[in-house]
């Protein structure tokens, strides 16, 4: 669907909010997939389906994020942008409940949402750099409390920090959203704290696939050329997992490259990208962990 922005607002220096001028269905939680002339990418929605308000996106901008510089310095109100979704599952089974919600930086986005559309009493733990780069500082102030966890005043944060925070509310819910560095120390103190898994909930986007294709993927690893079914909306890294292959991989968030893979032929689009370079683009290079299929038959190489 093509998507009109209304308004930009800057939230902080480096995150803005994409007020879209039309309507759709959503739950709190749900993302959309963003296409751009550079890529795509998966974006929280932030606003509620419940308030009356306009749908809202927060991009923000990161070094050598490739999707979220560009809409940054291109997009303008009354420009369109090609989205698919809603899609995801990081919606609370009961917006009564009183939920535990833990944020890292621009994870506050489907959080915002959850808090907006919840009539229980939501507690909020949300870390960030400093107090500049607090997303929604005001709104949430007068939302709830909110107990924010400072780079600059306490340091990183850490499992044992804040399993602390999170004890008084152990026995509800909880709900994580943020860098995969924050959601593995936010995932150890939930268990420290006494959380069972069964009540942790972290976004995962498993985006919708953009053009829809099913593909063959032909895999030469460690002297061996395999040829797998890729379908749509897929990442190739989990396909080539799934099929027993041993492909490098870390963060799989798009961010340090272990998972970079030379495509020899065919295309496909990268949900997020914040370290490929043009000149990489120019010698054949994807991320596997963010790679989708584009083309009905595509072949890489780790050689």
């Amino acid at each position: 669907m093509l998507l009109s922005i209304r308004e930009i607002v800057w939230e902080t220096a480096d995150a803005c909010s994409l007020i879209f001028d039309s309507s759709f269905a959503y739950e709190p939680g749900q993302y959309l997939t963003v296409s751009t002339p550079v890529g795509a990418r998966c974006y929280s929605l932030a606003s509620s389906p419940f308030s009356g308000s306009m749908p809202q996106i927060v991009v923000k901008r990161v070094a050598g994020g490739q999707v979220s510089n560009w809409i940054c310095d291109h997009v303008r109100p009354g420009d369109q942008l090609s989205c698919t979704g809603p899609a995801g599952r990081f919606t609370p089974s009961s917006l009564s409940a009183d939920l535990l919600l833990l944020a890292g930086g621009s994870g506050i986005t489907p959080i915002m949402s959850i808090i907006t559309s919840t009539s229980g009493s939501p507690a909020l733990i949300y870390a960030n750099r400093d107090a500049s780069s607090i997303i929604f500082k005001d709104e949430l102030d007068g939302l709830l409390p909110v107990t924010h966890w400072l780079d600059s005043e306490r340091g990183l944060p850490t499992a044992d920090g804040l399993a602390a925070l999170i004890l008084p509310y152990r026995e509800r819910e909880a709900f994580v959203c943020g860098p995969e560095p924050f959601v593995a120390v936010a995932e150890k103190a939930l268990q420290l704290a006494g959380v069972p898994d069964s009540r942790i909930h972290i976004e995962r986007f498993e985006p919708a696939a953009v053009g829809d294709i099913d593909a063959t993927v032909s895999v030469t690893i460690d002297g061996r050329t395999h040829d797998l079914p890729w379908p749509a909306g897929r990442r190739l890294l989990d396909v080539m997992i799934d099929a027993d292959l041993n492909p490098p991989f870390s963060c799989r968030q798009g961010q340090c490259g272990a998972c970079a893979v030379r495509m020899t032929s065919g295309e496909v689009d990268l949900l997020n990208n914040e370290i490929l370079e043009e000149e990489d683009f120019a010698d054949g290079y994807i991320l596997a962990c963010q790679a989708i299929p584009r083309s009905p038959s595509i072949s890489i190489t780790y050689f």
